[in-house]
Order: structure tokens, then sequence, then C-alpha cells
């Protein structure tokens, strides 16, 4: 060492730079910045400046209080109890609709502004007790219909930009750059004739971008191209950057993912551009029932049917039931499958979207655990009612079951997030390369790696993430193959360090042959407790822990990891193929019968009594060159 430190001072004595001398660095990755943290969050909540939100209940949880709570404060819920995040969480999207935005906040102080309509004068009355009660159950009966179909008796432009500048004002205040994330963001709720095409809209930016363009509600049309417009003239005004995520495709009866435009016409590659530049993720886990695929759509995936809402769509009348043909274009599996199909085509593939979670609570908290779910909205926070049937002669046969059922709804989900720090500016980035995956609750850590060149071994590697940036690409990412040779993909995940074992590790492929038709399989590539894929790749079921008298389990079954380098056995260089990883848990107790164990209260027979949360990794795509 001696004899190297007296050569170096030699060296740069005769004039060679420090870069020279020390061109041999002793860290080997010091010129690499792969993402290596993982970073937790809800990118869809709402505050009491939502009106549905206000309405039901939540009148005194403004933004601020959705980021002290997201960041790990006690907060007092509106049904008067007190909420705290066992784990906070490392970013925040406040997405307030843009409907009506703050509008019934500002109703209940009488501001002027918003008594000026009939409408809105009997709102103010029934909300202020001037009527009977049976008039203001009716008043507010029509007016949540009327909301819930896209009509708005309240509305203010002026009370809507005051309250914007306001929220986005809050959001600089508790952004905190390495240690908490605020992002500024929205939801425009397009939903013709009850159908779901809600999108949270997220910034990259700023207050001082954000606040030179008003949000865009979904009143002067319903057209999600009206929204991808109202992004790029926000893109060229400000030169800020953003990005839009669809939600629920459950309950849009067909219409989220269908291979046409809003008018009908077949998507065309200008279509088909622009979605695929505007919505890179979808919400494909959340309270109003998870989304990545349904057992009539795979029936060979036994973990198809996860808290599955399918009765219809918000509507909830007759006409508005689901029929199996709709379901296709509902849920991201099924979507994946059809944007082969369209790239096939077209040259480009509008359903190239990651993966993420998020709860879509109207509580202001955001709770995805199954352990501390804090419900969808205060009417349904524990301190009330919630696990018993709400409509008692209701079947599930019925449309719109799951909205008359407070059971029925899901803890669920959160938002993951591979960037290399947590700010607004990384997290983006991160977004936009879809280096990110959902979980409907828990903090499963998850790596998924496609590549040519993995060694069996490399997942064994301490620095096994960076190898596999080194050799192939991480989940959000494209393949493009070498010829005979089928592609490598690295897996590793690794459990809740609060939470629950893992049970199973998957594959799950999307293909396009050569005759057009569309395929899917679940590959088991990885299983706790010494279990091995039988000849049909199914495996032994793991059995549970869980205790339904004391809504308790233990971890005596699982595994804390696994991790495996999985090759594709049924490669095909000439069809074009999605992967995804599938992290599945040991069973837990579900939220409702924490909610039987710790509030007492009944739960309805036909609620599950336990889950299996889950992990799901943006897809990693193959096109043959």
């Amino acid at each position: 060492m001696y004899k190297t430190l007296l050569l170096r001072c030699a060296l740069l004595a005769l004039g060679y730079t420090a870069t020279q001398v020390m061109a041999q660095d002793y860290t080997p990755w010091a010129e690499e910045n792969f993402p290596m943290n993982v970073y937790w969050g809800d990118t869809h909540l709402h505050s009491s400046y939502s009106v549905d939100a206000n309405t039901m209940g939540n009148t005194g949880l403004s933004p601020a209080d959705a980021y002290r709570f997201a960041r790990g404060e006690a907060v007092e819920a509106n049904a008067g109890m007190l909420a705290r995040l066992y784990r906070p969480l490392d970013f925040l999207v406040v997405s307030d609709h843009a409907e009506q935005l703050g509008t019934m906040l500002k109703l209940r102080e009488g501001d002027a502004r918003l008594l000026t309509t009939d409408d809105s004068r009997r709102v103010y009355k029934a909300m202020t007790g001037d009527a009977s009660p049976e008039q203001a159950g009716a008043i507010m009966q029509e007016f949540l219909s009327k909301m819930s179909q896209g009509t708005a008796m309240l509305d203010s432009p002026e009370v809507s930009a005051d309250i914007w500048q306001e929220s986005i004002a809050i959001s600089d205040a508790y952004n905190d750059p390495g240690n908490f994330t605020a992002l500024i963001g929205f939801e425009w709720t397009s939903m013709p004739a009850g159908n779901n095409l809600h999108r949270v809209v997220i910034y990259a930016d700023a207050a001082d971008k954000a606040g030179q363009m008003q949000p865009l509600a979904s009143n002067g049309g319903e057209d999600p191209a009206n929204l991808w417009s109202f992004m790029e003239r926000y893109e060229e005004n400000t030169g800020g950057r953003i990005l839009a995520i669809p939600h629920n495709g459950n309950l849009s009866n067909g219409r989220m993912f269908q291979m046409t435009d809003y008018s009908g016409a077949a998507i065309d590659a200008e279509y088909a551009a622009r979605r695929l530049r505007h919505e890179p993720l979808v919400e494909v886990t959340q309270i109003k029932g998870d989304g990545e695929t349904h057992p009539f759509l795979s029936p060979d995936d036994e973990f198809a049917d996860f808290e599955t809402w399918d009765g219809g769509n918000f509507v909830a009348t007759a006409g508005a039931n689901k029929s199996n043909d709709m379901l296709q274009y509902e849920y991201a599996r099924s979507a994946l499958k059809s944007g082969l199909l369209l790239a096939s085509t077209l040259g480009i593939n509008p359903y190239q979207f990651g993966m993420i979670g998020s709860t879509d609570s109207h509580t202001s908290l955001a709770t995805g655990g199954e352990d501390n779910f804090w419900g969808k909205a205060t009417v349904m926070e524990p301190a009330m009612p919630r696990t018993a049937p709400a409509v008692s002669n209701i079947t599930t046969e019925q449309p719109g079951v799951e909205l008359t059922m407070p059971w029925a709804f899901v803890a669920s989900g959160y938002a993951a997030v591979w960037a290399q720090e947590n700010t607004r500016e990384s997290l983006f980035d991160a977004m936009r390369r879809k280096e990110v995956y959902a979980t409907t609750g828990s903090r499963i850590s998850l790596r998924f790696f496609g590549g040519w060149e993995y060694a069996e071994d490399d997942v064994l590697d301490p620095h096994f993430a960076r190898i596999g940036y080194r050799k192939g690409v991480p989940m959000g990412g494209e393949l493009g193959a070498p010829e005979g040779k089928a592609p490598d993909f690295m897996i590793a995940a690794l459990k809740d360090p609060d939470g629950a074992n893992l049970d199973r590790l998957q594959v799950v492929k999307g293909w396009l042959d050569d005759a057009g038709e569309l395929h899917e399989k679940v590959y088991n590539v990885a299983a706790s407790d010494g279990r091995r894929p039988r000849r049909n790749g199914s495996l032994k079921s793991l059995g549970n822990s869980v205790d339904l008298s004391d809504a308790s389990y233990d971890n005596s079954i699982g595994a804390t990891a696994l991790a495996t380098v999985w090759t594709d056995p049924d490669f095909d260089a000439a069809e074009r193929a999605f992967y995804y990883a599938r992290v599945i848990e040991i069973e837990t107790p579900r939220w409702s019968e924490y909610d039987r164990v710790r509030l007492g209260r009944a739960v309805d027979p036909r609620a599950p009594t336990t889950v299996q949360d889950r992990a799901y990794s943006s897809p990693i795509w193959y096109s043959p060159r």
C-alpha cells in the first residue's frame, strides 16, 4: 500500500491528473446510478375538498391533515376515533375531484358565491337543518344521484379556482425532498351513463407551474381524449410534466380498455400513441375491487377471483347489469393482451402500461392494510356499523351490489416505486419509465428483471439488483430477442417485515400467436416450504395458520423471501409477449374479521374471512425484431 501511495504521488508530480491516477476506483459502481430504493405511497386520496367525500361526512380533514397522516402523525378521524399509520408512507398524492372542487366545503360555510341557484339553496337548507329530515334526505339523495351521473348541482369556477390554489400551496408546504414527497394531483371523473372512466392526474411540478391552469373537469366532455388535450396544453404552456392513471375498469361496464375510442371508432395509431404517452400506468387494485383479472377471463388461474367486484357500474339499475362480454375490456391482464394485438397492426401499443395500487380513500386517511383499514368514506369508518348488511333484501346477483355493502370494500392498496431518491422529480421519472408495482396493502419488496444472460446463481449475489440492470431491463422495460434464445427473468421478493410470509412467486405471461390468437399462462416459479410444481404446473396448497376466534395468524408456514432465475420454456421468438411477476402471501384475516374481534361487530356471512394479499409487478414486454 505504501509503494502504491508513493507511485501515485510521483505520477501527480509528473503532471498526471487525479482522475488518471485514480482511474481504478475501489467502488465498482461509482459511475452507476441505478434506482436502489423502493418508496411506498398512495397516488389516489381524497380530502374534505372533494365534493363527494365532504357530502359523505369528511367535513374536517383537509389536504394538510392527509399529508400529516401519511407521514406518520396521529389524526382524529371525522367519526371521532384517533388514527395513525404504524409505518409512515414516503409519498402521497391528494387527488381531489376537479368536478365541483371545494364547493361542498364552502357551501357549509355559507359562501354567497354558491347560494345563487335553487339547487344550491336546497342543498344548503338540507345541510343546515332548515329542511325536515325527510326533505333533507330526499335532497341529499338527489344530489348524490346527480353527482354519480356527472350532473353538478353545485358549481362555481371561482370557488374551485380558489380551492385549487389553496390545495397546491398546502402540497408545496408539506413537500420535504428526501424525507416525504407531496405530489400535486387531481381526479378527472368521467362517468358516461354511470360507466367509470376516471383518471387520477399527477404533476411532476410545484405550485408555480401546476397553478397556471385550473384542473380539467369532466363536465365539459367525458371523452378521455379531452383530458389528454388538457395535458398537452399544460406541458406546452408551462414546460411542466404530467401523467394520468386510469382506475376501476371493473366499474366501466366494458369501456375502460376497449378496442375502440370513445366514439366507437377503431383505435388508430394516433390514438394509441396519445394514450401510451399520457397514461403510462394503471391503478390495478384499490378499495373498489381488484382489477388484475377475473375468473371468467382466467379460468385456469386459481388466484383470479380476488376481491372481485363485478355487479355493474355506479348507476346500479337494471340497465347497468354486467355481462361477461364486457369483462375483457375491464381488467388489466386482458388489456395487456389486447395491447399485443393492437401493436401487431398499429405498430404501437396503447396498453403498454405499468401497474400500481392505491386506496381511493375519501377519508383523508391512506390506509391499505387489513389490520388498519379506515374504509372508503367517513360513513364506513370503524366507528360506523360497516360490516353488517347495508340492505337486508339485496342479492349478489343485483347490479352494483358492492356499493351497497360496506363489508365488500377492499383494504387495498399501495404504489411501490423504485427510484434514486424520494423527490418529486425522481418519483415521477420512475412512474414514467414504469419501474413501479402494485400491492394490495402489504409492503412486499419485489424486484423483476428480464434479459438474455442471467446465470442461475445471479439472484443469490448480494448485488443481484445491479446485475439485473447490467444484464437486462427492470419491470416496465422492453426486450428484443437475439435469434434462438429464450429470455431469462430474475425475480426476488421479500416479505413485508411486519406482515405475512410468502406462499409463492409466479410469472404471468400473455402472448399473441402467429394465427392472431391471444393466450395467457401462470407459471409457479418459486414456492415456500419445499413445494415443487406438479407435472401440470400446479402447487400443493400450503394451508393456513389463521385463527378466526381472535383474528390472528402466525408465520409458521411460508417463506420470508423467494427468489429465482426463470427461463420461459414456451418461448417463440416470433410471438409478441408480456411477462409480469405476481407474489402471493399466506392467508391472513380480512379487515372485517379484525373489526369483528376488536369492535364486536357482527359480520355478514357473505363476507370473506381471510385473504391472500399480493403484489403485481409492472410487465416486461418482448417484441420480435
